[in-house]
């Protein structure tokens, strides 16, 4: 079975062990794995420690995002591509397994078109920012993904994008996890977080129907809005189910594919 996890990055300040060592027991297993990771947390922290102010707006999808200008994306770029990507490369190398560390900008791995204006929420109007660094991912590169997969590798991506231009873009990680999930065939794609799952006057939805994951969407706010989104957009991409589970479990990733206490979207 080919599995995509994505790793929030609420997920990556903690002790990075149990997702290594279930990603060995995996591997030990059959199973194929790919990991896909965001850091937006460290991105504003190094950011803020090299003195530049970090600016979050709402799109007028209610979406809420960085504002990401040319030098906000090269923070993003030497963060989520280097530093933070070798961490998880070493804490799997730790647990014997071979890593690969990329960032989507390697070997195009994620091609994306700028956004180069973007329309936000502010103050109750609508407004257009030029200069943004943001983007969209329009092709994945799973030509070499799965051939790292099928050398025995376990690719491990940081969620950043090469433009049109060959510029730096910042992307979301769940909805690029999503269209490399599609793009690659996986069987599932797990997106792990620091909650149980889609919760619901505090108990979490355990099955949902694509139909019934859409108008959830509307009742819903912040990461986890994006989140469904993403699991949608990766069923329609062709990937069999969606998962959103805890990352701060013994075993994460195999307690979701057992689907015990998480969410689980369907076609």
């Amino acid at each position: 079975m080919k599995i995509v996890v994505k790793i929030g990055g609420s997920i990556l300040d903690q002790d990075p062990r149990p997702i290594a060592q279930d990603v060995k027991a995996l591997i030990e297993r059959g199973e194929k794995l790919v990991l896909v990771h965001g850091g937006a947390k460290m991105v504003t922290e190094i950011a803020e420690k090299m003195g530049k102010e970090q600016r979050f707006v709402t799109s007028v999808s209610g979406f809420r995002s960085r504002y990401t200008d040319k030098e906000t994306a090269e923070i993003y770029t030497m963060v989520i591509g280097g530093l933070l990507n070798k961490q998880i490369v070493a804490a799997l190398f730790r647990e014997g397994i071979s890593g690969v560390g990329l960032s989507g900008i390697d070997g195009k791995i994620f091609k994306a078109e700028r956004k180069e204006k973007i329309k936000i929420k502010e103050g109750g109007k609508v407004l257009i920012v030029d200069g943004d660094y943001t983007g969209r991912v329009v092709e994945v590169n799973a030509q070499l993904v799965n051939s790292l997969v099928e050398a025995g590798y376990v690719p491990i991506i940081g969620s950043v994008a090469i433009g049109e231009k060959g510029e730096f873009l910042n992307i979301d990680g769940d909805r690029a996890a999503a269209s490399l999930a599609g793009a690659i065939k996986s069987d599932v794609i797990i997106f792990l977080t620091d909650v149980a799952g889609v919760l619901e006057e505090g108990k979490v939805l355990r099955n949902l129907s694509a139909e019934e994951a859409e108008k959830l969407i509307e009742r819903i706010e912040g990461g986890m809005r994006r989140k469904v989104f993403a699991a949608l957009e990766a069923l329609r991409a062709g990937v069999g189910k969606a998962i959103i589970a805890s990352g701060l479990r013994p075993q994460p990733i195999t307690e979701a594919l057992r689907e015990e206490e998480c969410t689980v979207i369907k076609q």
